[in-house]
């Protein structure tokens, strides 16, 4: 007798019919997205897709006004952002928000806030962790956040977010005015943490850099999915292409 085939795995983030709005501008329109344990999703879209919005659902930042939203099937709408962070979700929001009056060293272990009983000996080796997977940091550790560049800063952002152990990683605009150089060694270190494991889902406008690590992406264009699948075969398609080097334009929300 055929062994009864298993059931898959549940995705660890499910998305359902989201619905979010600003006033009277709807800016999420009924969106549905899984990330499975382990991928890097990536959601691209213009200014104004939903992209950074969909992101402050998940996290609590915003409200929905429908739609749910489950992390191993447990429902995240309604509850506030700390809650969130303590079920495993770290977000990383687009203009990194780092504390310019701390360290570099203070704002990493910062991350690490959702952890009760964490031992100091084990935040400091947790802190050189981050060095670790973070070099270009290192001999930054005791300078104030406010004398680092654009891409110092987005790195120090990364290692917060990872000092909390997500389960989820949500990652918003980590390219966002960086030069393509820093680019691409922000997305080398993305690259590493897909690797180790961790689940991340990603925001990005830069369609390029955002497939490179995905092992699938979403497009949304105001507030609305309107393609799924692998990278490869996003990258293949004539109208992501054209709208993402340059051929024609997208309409944009100020959202």
């Amino acid at each position: 007798m055929t062994p009864p085939e298993t059931p898959p795995a549940a995705p660890l983030l499910q998305i359902r019919d989201l619905v979010v709005r600003y006033g009277e501008i709807e800016a999420v329109r009924g969106l549905s997205v899984s990330v499975d344990a382990g991928e890097v999703v990536t959601l691209l879209g213009s200014n104004g897709a939903g992209k950074s919005t969909t992101l402050k659902a998940i996290s609590g930042l915003v409200r929905p006004a429908a739609g749910t939203i489950l992390l191993e099937g447990q429902p995240l709408e309604g509850l506030k952002p700390e809650a969130i962070v303590r079920m495993g979700v770290a977000h990383v929001p687009e203009g990194r928000r780092i504390f310019p009056g701390l360290t570099v060293r203070e704002n990493i272990m910062l991350g690490a806030s959702n952890r009760s009983g964490l031992a100091k000996r084990a935040l400091r080796d947790e802190v050189e962790a981050m060095f670790d997977l973070f070099p270009d940091i290192r001999r930054f550790g005791d300078a104030l956040g406010w004398t680092l560049s654009g891409g110092q800063l987005q790195m120090v952002a990364l290692a917060r977010g990872l000092m909390a152990k997500p389960r989820l990683l949500l990652l918003d605009e980590p390219s966002l005015g960086l030069a393509p150089v820093i680019v691409q060694a922000v997305f080398a270190i993305i690259a590493e943490v897909r690797r180790r494991g961790t689940t991340v889902l990603l925001v990005e406008q830069n369609a390029r850099m955002g497939l490179s690590v995905a092992d699938r992406g979403y497009v949304l264009e105001t507030g609305r999915l309107v393609l799924e699948g692998e990278p490869q075969a996003l990258w293949a398609n004539d109208e992501i292409r054209s709208a993402y080097l340059g051929g024609r334009t997208r309409p944009e929300l100020a959202v």
